[in-house]
């Protein structure tokens, strides 16, 4: 049963702690709206016009591609928020559970300089899109801008960033239909739509974009759906976050490809500016620089989560407070910041390339985090034990579990097809880039395999958890 809702402006004292049940609120519809604004940033138009610009996809295809890619990746993000309800902690010290106390710090390193590069990429879009509207606007100061936007949401804390994000979901969601209309208006975007065609590396790469793109989310994607009272149960989770997520990317990559199209301006934002018009343009850009500021404040609650959890991983004992959050908000703001304004060097594009590796090593790790909540231990976790000094049942190290995740990382560098990499069998299939596919699929049967013939190896066979058994795969699945 939910509780009354904390007033807005309310400072978040929680920080990585299990949420009490007297303190769960909200609803899934909430989720919905979270997620759906979460992806009305200017990044999702510019990576959906990857599929008709870089990639030579027709919108057709480009459509059919971007669908079945996030509605793929979208199950298994879902999944993941499904956890929050019944365990009431951030995803990634949940991996505790997993891959013992120290073995899940590996992962949470990776998501926490994921968080940072995306919420410098935030960053630069909303300032491309600041600029779209005033060609004069200086760079710097819109970036400081945006990240002081940010710090102020993020500072507050959870009941502030879901707020403020669901409120993106109706005005830019507002702004991008009228957009979609107004294009469909103009007779010389239709002359446009038979350009482009298919092929098998363009469609497979914007499939891939797609199923990672969700996947992105899977490690944070309960930070927020662990605040909805346990009766909430797996499906509400799951289906507030499946359909809030994967219809907006949808929508916005869908908007990205006809621009990518339509528009012959190598700055997709300026492109979309221009095919709208001089006003209509100036508000839409308007408010997707706006929306990049707010989704930065979720990126950031939820890199400050992982950083208190490596911090708590060094410190046993120590229970991270307001002061503790407060003080990592601003100095990943900084980071963030900082990374941003020195975008123009090359070791920020590096960087920025670097993110879609990081990318692929998330991916068995949520291959492992699903089997194990679903089909091995069945949700049932001692969550206390998370906490312990020694790691309790879960250990310092899952020997079973880290071995799957190399393992995992390892089998998929031949199917890599990126801009720092190309592995050779991506290279022998003519560019088309399989890894996802096959990482989930090899991470997930080894893990099963191993929780089945050799249980001791990944920690199975103590006590049964004292924490109540959490919803059957069956009640969460699409």
């Amino acid at each position: 049963m939910s509780n009354p809702a904390p007033p807005l402006f309310a400072i978040e004292k929680e920080t990585i702690g299990a949420i009490p049940v007297d303190r769960r609120h909200g609803s899934a519809r909430e989720l919905f709206a979270i997620w759906f604004g979460m992806n009305m940033t200017p990044l999702t138009v510019v990576t959906g016009a990857l599929a008709t610009s870089t990639f030579g996809l027709s919108l057709w295809w480009a459509l059919i591609a971007v669908v079945l890619g996030h509605a793929i990746g979208g199950i298994g993000m879902a999944l993941h928020s499904a956890q929050g309800p019944q365990l009431g902690v951030p995803q990634m010290l949940q991996a505790r559970g997993q891959f013992g106390t120290y073995g899940a710090s590996i992962i949470v390193v990776v998501a926490s300089v994921m968080f940072i590069g995306y919420f410098s990429s935030n960053l630069l879009v909303a300032q491309q899109s600041v600029q779209g509207i005033a060609s004069g606007a200086n760079g710097d100061l819109v970036l400081v801008a945006a990240t002081v936007f940010s710090l102020v949401v993020a500072a507050f804390g959870y009941r502030l960033v879901r707020t403020v994000t669901a409120l993106s979901t109706y005005v830019v969601g507002g702004l991008v239909v009228i957009a979609f209309v107004t294009l469909l208006l103009k007779g010389d975007v239709f002359s446009h739509l038979s350009q482009g065609g298919f092929s098998t590396s363009g469609f497979a790469a914007m499939l891939a974009i797609g199923v990672v793109w969700q996947l992105t989310y899977a490690p944070y994607v309960s930070d927020y759906s662990r605040y909805l009272p346990r009766d909430t149960g797996g499906s509400g989770a799951f289906w507030g976050s499946y359909t809030g997520c994967v219809l907006s990317s949808v929508l916005l990559m869908l908007l990205g490809a006809v621009v990518g199209l339509a528009s012959t301006d190598s700055d997709t934002m300026s492109g979309l500016r221009g095919l709208l018009g001089s006003e209509l343009g100036i508000v839409v850009l308007a408010g997707f620089a706006l929306a990049a500021a707010t989704g930065n404040s979720v990126n950031v609650y939820c890199s400050v989560l992982c950083v208190l959890t490596l911090a708590e991983t060094v410190r046993k004992g120590w229970q991270p407070l307001l002061q503790a959050r407060l003080v990592t908000t601003v100095a990943l703001h900084v980071v963030g910041l900082a990374l941003a304004l020195a975008a123009a060097s090359s070791f920020a594009t590096s960087y920025f390339n670097f993110l879609s590796i990081l990318l692929y090593i998330l991916i068995p790790w949520s291959a492992v985090n699903l089997v194990d909540y679903y089909l091995v231990r069945h949700s049932d976790y001692a969550v206390d034990e998370f906490f312990a000094a020694d790691g309790g049942r879960y250990g310092r190290y899952n020997a079973g579990a880290l071995l799957v995740f190399v393992c995992g990382v390892l089998v998929q560098l031949p199917f890599m097809e990126t801009t720092l990499y190309e592995g050779p069998i991506a290279k022998a299939l003519g560019g088309v880039d399989l890894a996802w596919l096959v990482g989930l699929t090899f991470s997930g049967v080894m893990y099963l395999v191993l929780a089945r013939r050799w249980p001791a190896l990944v920690r199975l066979g103590d006590e049964h958890a004292t924490t109540e058994a959490g919803p059957a795969l069956d009640e969460v699945r699409p």
